[in-house]
């Protein structure tokens, strides 16, 4: 009682004072309303179940702490009550005008739209849906910016804004409910007839908890063995997928192989149920015959016919299908197929049921279509169904469908389209914590700006449909959708086609964000591989995108790759660029990498100018993004009188602290051999105006020294190539120090230093190493490396301990790695061949860890004053960036973003000098910079004065 009269009260505030307040105060432009930004939550008025918000309360309350202002509209049909919006600091009022953003869940009526506003939520237009084109004509008409979370997605294309967990959660929920109606209907009791429908549960927790017990009643055999063993078969693997997983998880379970299914049915446990995840390879095929490809089918579906209704379905007791259909790609079951699977596994012999225990009229029993796809992927789902009435029985002998009736003849089918308001909260909950993160950067944006001049993150500038009046540019595809539709299509212009074509040679982790950043801008890109199924993986659902399979050693094949592209960006590794630029050089294309340039590549310089070509290099993170924060500054200094006295860089990429967690500190994206072996390699830098000469064999690692800077990372430094060559490229030859290094996690140098005295990282050849040999484990390596005589057992380690100097913690980090274990050695030549295989597999980043890159540029600056006295700046600049869990590492984006920057500059004709360039000219860096914070990739700058 005292809560409902809080609430009215609550209402009441609202209606007579604090909404007005609101309103009136963004009215009169107060100052109040002007100083803090503003997010308005609409009421959810599409459905009667629609019980879901966009924000839960501690979502709100955060946003209120940052000094964000959040109204919401008034509704007593949330999960969520208004009370609780209230308390954690939520103004109540149904006028949203002077909101700086709206949020919604699902479309609201077109004419409660407020003109010039910026609105989020599922818009249900991006593929030019009949049903929603009047709200895009009218958010086009309204000036209205529209954003759609649906095109919120990483650099792989994965969507990162999402209800599909729980989509598939309260599917998964439902369909047992529905299947136990079903099993009685046929004359089975079974354990699911004590499951209700998701909506029945106040959350998935306890409707998990109702499906546990019946788990445990179908492991004492309580299921009728007459059915026969129950397999589930979910298509698709995203997060539909997961979310029915982790509810089908609470029954004993037993995950099968796609092609295991026909073989189960016939001979499985009655006290278990089995599941199976169906992916597109696992049903798709060439028509003409072939295997699957992920390019061809995206290109050219039609040539693909779908196994599903063949091998997979018949033996299937339910289907639940999540995947994402677009019209001309086979579908998963058609209406004809829907008779074949269910004739395919009727009983032949009536005469041999038992009386009172009737046997199954067919194995396929019930359907839970989550992806909601009328006329979709499965041809006869034609209607949705609803919480009032979630099932409906189709049978393929009629193709009709009727609802209520359990005991007509067909598959139990289910298909809502808004499954998560079964589980409001929760939903609520997960959208929210996704959402968040991209509010702020809409509450800063000044929408004043035209839509290309907002200053916004690539990932949420691309959802964005409508702005200014038109559809934006990565939308403009839905007028040709639509005018396809229409009697003048033929008249409609076609597509215009890009205007540039890139080659890019390598296909690793960089080469993801390069090509979606060209792609995004309408170039067209070839990518050049021997790696063709990585390739193809890399160009997924990235449009004007394509793979071509070259032998980059091949000058041939390189030359045929470069022909008729205006640009090639190489990711090879360095030795292979000069086979790249040759053919470049004959083909008259420019050419980018994100390499040191090496004197190979340098005597193309000549050569590049005669031919007016661009060969830029050096232009990813270290080499690359050191240059251009470098050169800023230094071009900086020197135009307003002052002098670097010094120049001090590290740089590293590294794992983030949580995933640091081995005996090296380290973990590799790609071959750890340039790695292992750059701590062989001299150095030289200039300090206190000295030549200091590292040795090579390891003397880089006696030179390594503890970093100031950044304190909480516990970092060292260790002198990288020759810095002194800098003084003179950079043009600070005032500088008495110019230094350049790699940072690593504090115990790398030592581990390093451990190995290297072992004799592991080393070149030589090693007889027992070579390829054909005896085989032989890392502890009979090391007994060779170490001792002249076998020094197996004890005395291994203790001659291992002798020769690290007693070093306990070193000598345990040689334990850790395996090297006295009895795994076996790779024989591929050389001691640090061997260690670079075996830490490729082992010292790896999981798909949940993240990676980060740290950049670090310290100078002393010298600026003397119009009365000769002089002072002194310390300037630091600092980048660090992190990776994401399934998604681009730091690495990848600092590297391939940077040179898909420069290769657009390249594109457009930005780029004044050329021949054999360095990105050490403002109008090279200077746009990078520039377009780089927009990508959210920027330095922060400090400094520290002495007079």
């Amino acid at each position: 009682m005292m809560w409902l009269l809080r609430q009215r009260s609550s209402c009441s505030a609202l209606l007579a004072a604090r909404g007005q307040i609101f309103s009136t105060s963004v009215r009169n432009g107060s100052s109040t309303s002007q100083k803090s930004p503003s997010v308005g939550i609409l009421r959810e008025e599409s459905q009667v179940w629609e019980r879901r918000a966009v924000l839960a309360p501690h979502h709100v309350q955060a946003l209120v702490k940052k000094g964000v202002r959040v109204v919401v509209q008034p509704s007593t049909r949330r999960a969520y009550s208004m009370y609780e919006y209230e308390t954690v600091g939520a103004e109540l009022h149904e006028d949203l005008s002077g909101c700086d953003v709206i949020l919604g869940v699902r479309s609201p009526n077109p004419e409660t739209l407020i003109p010039h506003k910026t609105y989020a939520f599922f818009s249900h237009t991006i593929k030019a849906q009949e049903a929603g084109m009047p709200l895009l004509d009218t958010c086009i008409h309204k000036h209205i910016r529209l954003l759609d979370y649906e095109k919120i997605v990483d650099g792989t294309g994965k969507r990162v804004v999402a209800f599909g967990h729980y989509a598939g959660a309260a599917g998964m929920v439902n369909i047992l409910h529905g299947l136990g109606l079903r099993l009685l209907a046929l004359g089975h009791h079974t354990p699911f007839m004590h499951l209700g429908g998701a909506h029945n549960y106040p959350g998935s927790s306890a409707a998990k908890a109702a499906i546990a017990n019946i788990g445990r009643e179908i492991e004492y055999g309580l299921m009728p063995e007459v059915l026969g063993p129950m397999i589930f078969v979910i298509c698709g693997d995203g997060g539909v997928s997961k979310g029915a997983h982790d509810v089908l998880n609470e029954l004993p379970v037993q995950m099968i192989d796609p092609s295991e299914v026909e073989e189960i049915s016939k001979g499985g446990d009655h006290r278990r149920v089995y599941a199976t995840v169906v992916k597109r390879e696992d049903h798709l095929e060439r028509i003409d015959g072939g295997g699957f490809n992920l390019e061809e089918f995206n290109t050219f579906p039609e040539r693909y016919r779908s196994t599903f209704a063949e091998k997979i379905a018949p033996f299937a007791t339910v289907i639940v299908n999540g995947i994402y259909w677009q019209p001309k790609q086979p579908r998963l079951l058609t209406t004809a197929d829907a008779k074949t699977v269910l004739r395919k596994t009727a009983p032949t012999d009536p005469e041999a049921e038992i009386p009172g225990v009737p046997r199954l009229p067919h194995r396929l029993l019930a359907i839970c279509d989550i992806s909601a796809d009328l006329h979709g992927s499965i041809e006869f789902m034609r209607s949705y169904t609803s919480f009032d009435n979630m099932f409906h029985i189709y049978n393929p002998e009629t193709d009709q469908s009727v609802s209520g009736n359990f005991s007509e003849d067909g598959i139990v089918v289910m298909s809502i389209d808004n499954l998560p308001a079964q589980l409001p909260r929760e939903a609520t909950d997960n959208f929210g914590d996704q959402l968040r993160h991209f509010i702020s950067p809409l509450t800063r944006a000044d929408w004043s700006k035209n839509f290309s001049d907002l200053d916004l993150p690539d990932t949420i500038k691309q959802a964005f449909i409508t702005s200014g009046g038109r559809l934006t540019p990565n939308f403009k595809y839905i007028d040709q959708l639509r005018a396809a539709r229409s009697p003048k299509a033929e008249r409609r212009v076609a597509p215009e086609e890009p205007k540039y074509r890139v080659v890019v040679f390598g296909s690793g982790l960089v080469a993801k964000p390069l090509v979606d950043y060209l792609a995004k801008n309408g170039v067209a890109v070839c990518v050049a591989t021997a790696a063709v199924e990585e390739g193809n993986t890399l160009i997924a659902n990235t449009p004007n995108c394509s793979v071509k399979p070259v032998d980059a050693t091949n000058p041939a094949e390189v030359r045929d790759a470069v022909r008729g592209a205006q640009l090639a960006v190489s990711v090879l590794p360095a030795p292979l660029h000069p086979r790249v630029a040759q053919a470049c050089l004959d083909e008259n294309v420019h050419m980018l990498t994100a390499s040191y340039t090496s004197p190979e590549l340098a005597e193309f310089d000549t050569r590049a100018k005669e031919k007016n070509l661009v060969f830029l290099n050096e232009l990813g993170l270290d080499p690359g993004i050191d240059h251009l924060l470098a050169m800023q500054c230094i071009d900086e200094v020197r135009d307003h009188g002052g002098e670097i006295t010094s120049f001090v860089s590290w740089c590293g990429g590294l794992p983030a602290p949580e995933d640091s967690d081995n005996p090296l500190r380290y973990k590799f994206s790609w071959s750890p051999l340039a790695v292992l072996g750059n701590v062989l390699r001299p150095a030289a830098y200039w300090q206190d105006n000295n030549d200091v000469l590292v040795a090579d064999g390891g003397g880089l690692l006696d030179a390594a020294e503890p970093i100031d800077f950044m304190p909480g990372f516990s970092l060292q430094g260790i002198p990288n190539r020759d810095s002194r060559t800098y003084r003179d490229s950079y043009g600070i030859q005032s500088a008495h120090t110019c230094k350049r290094g790699t940072l690593r996690y504090t115990g790398y140098v030592d581990a390093m230093k451990a190995l290297v005295k072992l004799g592991v990282i080393s070149t030589d050849q090693h007889p027992r190493l070579q390829p054909g040999s005896a085989p032989i484990t890392w502890r009979d390596l090391m007994a060779m490396l170490v001792a002249p005589t076998d020094a197996r057992g004890s005395d291994l380690e203790s001659c291992v301990l002798q020769l690290l100097d007693g070093n306990t913690q070193t000598m345990q980090a040689v334990i850790d790695l395996g090297l006295l274990s009895s795994d076996p050695v790779s024989l591929i030549g050389t001691p640090l061949d061997a260690l670079s295989d075996k830490l490729s597999s082992e010292l790896v980043f999981g798909p949940s860890e993240r990676d980060m890159v740290v950049l670090h540029h310290r100078f002393h600056i010298t600026w003397t004053s119009s009365t000769a006295s002089k002072s002194i700046e310390q300037r630091d600049i600092a980048l660090v960036q992190y990776g994401q869990p399934h998604g681009d590492t730091a690495m990848a984006v600092t590297v391939g973003l940077t040179a898909a920057i420069g290769a657009k500059l390249i594109l457009q004709g930005a780029i004044r000098h050329r021949g054999v360039l360095l990105p050490f000219t403002p109008d090279i860096y200077t746009p990078i910079i520039k377009e780089l914070a927009a990508h959210n990739v920027k330095p922060i700058i400090r400094s520290r004065w002495e007079h």
